[in-house]
């Protein structure tokens, strides 16, 4: 199996602002896509003159999710001056007339490509065999993918020999992205700002460690809705590669378990972790469960040993961690838990364990009874009473980052300490909110790092070297920050 490259493709309004872009990119990157289609006046000799690295020249219709809006034959005399100045690649989509393109080229560098929009088609085998027909080097199917079931129906038609790229768009596909070798795709493309689910070149190479992924790896997968923008592919990853182990963790965002079990086993899964929606959905997936995670009724961490899946959890000791640096005594104090999810139920334990008096709150009362019954303890009303609690806990995903500025509670904020279980945004709306009316708050980033390093350690046997994990999970952090102020910069 050849080495998959790294295309990063790039976009800008005129020749100036596409070459200093393209120039931006070509340290990273193996070969750069030119997406002439993003230029007012496409010119093709421009964007091309003192290229460093190969090029792929795209000029995308709007049929196929580009930008290029004019007629079909001023796109095609388009790529043929790209062909004229020398173009390591064209990219030529499956319905257009480019058959004098092809023939003039003897179909070396050319790229047949499809992009499907409406998800992964039925008939892929007798898609690829169309596009393969048209006599091209290199095919290129990218489709938008929602569930493990269709990124197995990618793989399933993965080839060894470098002739084609398999693209699943959207943030559900990218493993494919990642896994790019698996999926046998000769490169997989990075950028931001145009293709769905796409991640920038920085990303790929320093969260996902895309230059040391070998094909036989094991990989180890964040299973959960929404995940692509999780900051533990960053510290696990880098675990691997501190360790030197051949192992790679990416984020496999799914819209149900259908089919998950059998992408485990095809792209050789040793371990995963489980996050909402599937903490208790997964349950049934498994082979066993360990004495903790049935207890709490709930699987963040799978182990798969000699085939077998074995469920387990480590939210109780990632929460204990930072809370007894704040509150070393918890006998005796009245906690109060907002959620009737798998994690209010974790936390609630190991707070039960601790000997603290435990309430639940939530705003459908049925689904908090159940929670305060499987652990032993009490419902309080919603919204909470003033003065019932000394340490209240959000369990619930309200302020996470698609929802930054939603507060699962506003006060009053009477009690000791407020810990949000929400890491991104850190400090979220809701700390802020705890703090400004003098209650210490803490946010659930040292939760991930704790329950993540004994998730680590669960599946390598090693623990990773202390303070990696916080400082990946910062460097994550701080560089999204700094992509988020950047010109997009993408394609498919």
């Amino acid at each position: 199996m050849q080495t998959t490259g790294l295309c990063i493709t790039v976009i800008g309004r005129d020749e100036d602002t596409i070459r200093q872009a393209r120039i931006a990119a070509e340290p990273d990157a193996d070969l750069v896509e030119l997406r002439l289609d993003s230029m007012e006046k496409p010119d093709a000799a421009a964007a091309l003159q003192g290229r460093r690295k190969p090029a792929i020249v795209t000029c995308r219709p709007l049929r196929e999710g580009g930008m290029f809006d004019g007629s079909e034959e001023a796109r095609l005399r388009i790529l043929a001056e790209a062909h004229a100045h020398g173009a390591e690649f064209i990219d030529v989509e499956w319905d257009a007339n480019a058959s004098s393109l092809i023939e003039a080229r003897h179909g070396r560098g050319v790229i047949v490509s499809r992009h499907d929009f409406d998800g992964v088609p039925r008939d892929v085998e007798t898609i690829l065999n169309a596009l393969r027909a048209a006599g091209g080097e290199v095919t290129k199917l990218a489709a938008i993918v929602e569930r493990a079931s269709d990124l197995q129906t990618l793989l399933d038609h993965a080839r060894p020999d470098g002739s084609s790229v398999l693209i699943g768009m959207g943030r559900a596909g990218l493993a494919t992205r990642v896994l790019a070798a698996r999926f046998g795709s000769r490169w997989t493309y990075a950028g931001n700002g145009i293709a769905p689910g796409q991640v920038s070149a920085g990303r790929l190479i320093e969260e996902f460690k895309f230059r040391r992924i070998r094909p036989d790896g094991a990989v180890y997968a964040l299973l959960g809705r929404p995940v692509v923008n999780s900051l533990s592919p960053a510290m696990h990853n880098a675990g691997f590669a501190a360790l030197g182990l051949n192992a790679v963790y990416v984020p496999i965002e799914s819209r149900d378990l259908e089919g998950f079990r059998e992408f485990a086993g095809a792209i050789g899964m040793a371990g995963a972790s489980v996050t909402i929606p599937f903490k208790r959905d997964i349950l049934p997936l498994l082979d066993e469960v360990a004495p903790t995670a049935a207890a709490a009724g709930a699987v963040n961490t799978i182990a798969i040993r000699d085939g077998r899946w074995i469920g387990m959890n480590t939210d109780a000791e990632g929460f204990m961690e930072p809370l007894r640096k704040r509150l070393p005594r918890l006998s005796g104090i009245r906690a109060l838990v907002l959620g009737a999810g798998g994690a209010a139920r974790g936390v609630g334990l190991a707070l039960r364990g601790e000997g603290a008096h435990v309430a639940i709150a939530a705003r459908r009362s049925e689904a908090a009874q159940v929670v305060a019954q499987a652990i032993g303890g009490d419902v309080s009303s919603w919204p909470p009473r003033p003065g019932s609690w000394d340490l209240l806990v959000n369990a619930t995903p309200v302020g996470s980052a698609e929802q930054r500025d939603a507060v699962p509670f506003d006060g009053p904020f009477d009690g000791r300490l407020v810990y949000d279980l929400v890491y991104d945004p850190d400090p979220t709306e809701l700390m802020r909110l705890a703090t400004r009316h003098g209650c210490p708050a803490i946010g659930g980033l040292e939760m991930l790092v704790a329950q993540a390093e004994r998730q680590f350690e669960i599946w390598t046997g090693a623990p990773p070297p202390a303070g990696l994990f916080a400082e990946a999970a910062a460097r994550a952090i701080k560089s999204r920050s700094v992509a988020s102020q950047l010109p997009p910069v993408g394609g498919a």
